[in-house]
């Protein structure tokens, strides 16, 4: 799993220069760019419900394989197309099967996990796919400027030699039937649930609270793919592409070299608390942004910020996959990404309409005040959650 991410993190070229190849190369506006990124980030929504109900279903590898392949097909006509709207619909429909293939993927990962080695296991994955990214950024930026179409043919490579590293080594990992009737037996966390989707997700409230709350840093998380490089090339103009690109293989080489340390230093703590504290990283990071003007603060922007990425996404998905039944992991994989990224869904359109009437600057105010509030609702909810183990550990004393 390790390897297939490394490849196919670098073949991750369009949708980090979506922005910039619709602006720059196409001459769309912020707000037609803006509704078209969104719109592709709406597809993904019956796309990952469709796949977390196949993934419970019929296996995870047999889902992962169809739906990642068609992701990746409907990547090469767009390198022949000169039509933005014609290009934004096979990327629109890309996105759709991109997000059957994710609840597979994730299932996949929780099913060969324990909540002991999770945390060390998902920062893996994690560390794979930015490992990845790091030389591919590098790598878009450059075809973005001289090979614009091998950023599309480029991308569906990577799929497919990354679909090669599956299909040869990676088994089916779904929990047997008997599996799950064993686990009802038990009082894990991750226990099968005898009933709906709807029934397990009641039965969880603060998973769906903490769900809600995380919408919030999608929201500020999706702005260093849309507003991040529209104000460097705003500030900088052709040389802010390049830029853009430098920063975002400074994202990915810090992920690298600070995941594991990181790690190590977090694991001590609750992982609601370590997603609380990404957000003040977040609200750092992203809000020192409006105040923009020279290179060297883009640099420190990304830094603060993606320490808070380091941390988000190595205690996130821990904390939703220990409270995920192991009947449903497909479907929960699905719902609760569809809950917690709607900020990232509506933030372009929101974004790009607040850039076009108060400027840039005032997006990133936004952005930070958005962070800053699920912060401080992460560290809330973890309170309450402090509280009622300690009621429960008192009653059963």
């Amino acid at each position: 799993m390790f390897m297939a991410t490394v490849v196919n993190g670098m073949g991750v070229f369009v949708f980090p220069f979506m922005a910039l190849i619709l602006t720059r190369r196409f001459g769309l506006s912020d707000k037609e760019t803006g509704d078209i990124v969104f719109w592709t980030t709406v597809a993904y929504i019956p796309g990952t419900l469709l796949g977390g109900r196949l993934a419970d279903r019929f296996g995870r590898k047999r889902v992962q394989m169809a739906s990642q392949f068609l992701c990746g097909a409907l990547f090469i006509p767009c390198g022949f197309l000169r039509d933005p709207y014609v290009i934004a619909g096979f990327i629109v429909a890309s996105v759709f099967f991109d997000g059957v293939t994710d609840p597979a993927r994730s299932a996949m990962s929780a099913d060969v996990t324990t909540p002991e080695n999770r945390q060390a296991a998902f920062s893996l994955i994690y560390l794979g796919h930015n490992l990845g990214f790091a030389i591919g950024q590098v790598i878009a930026g450059f075809l973005f400027a001289s090979a614009p179409s091998w950023m599309f043919w480029g991308n569906a490579l990577a799929i497919a030699a990354s679909l090669v590293l599956i299909g040869l080594f990676l088994p089916e990992s779904k929990p047997s039937a008997e599996a799950e009737k064993a686990s009802l037996e038990t009082e894990s966390s991750e226990r099968a649930h005898e009933g709906s989707l709807l029934s397990a997700l009641r039965a969880r409230p603060s998973l769906l609270a903490f769900a809600v709350l995380t919408t919030f840093y999608g929201f500020s998380y999706a702005q260093h793919r849309f507003a991040m490089p529209l104000q460097a090339t705003e500030l900088f103009g052709d040389s802010g592409a390049k830029l853009y690109g430098f920063m975002m293989t400074m994202n990915a080489l810090l992920v690298i070299v600070f995941t594991t340390p990181i790690v190590a230093l977090t694991r001590r703590y609750r992982p609601i608390g370590n997603v609380a504290f990404a957000g003040l990283l977040y609200t750092l990071g992203f809000g020192m942004l409006a105040f923009a003007r020279m290179p060297w603060i883009f640099f420190a922007s990304t830094f603060l910020w993606t320490m808070g990425e380091i941390v988000h996404a190595t205690n996130e998905s821990v904390y939703v996959t220990n409270h995920t039944p192991m009947s449903h992991r497909g479907r929960f994989n699905a719902v609760l990404p569809l809950i917690s990224g709607l900020g990232f869904s509506i933030s372009t359109p929101i974004a790009g309409r607040i850039a076009d009437k108060a400027g840039l600057p005032v997006v990133w105010i936004v952005v930070a005040a958005s962070a800053a509030l699920a912060a401080v609702g992460l560290w809330a909810l973890g309170g309450l959650e402090r509280r009622a183990a300690a009621a429960a550990s008192g009653t059963a004393g």
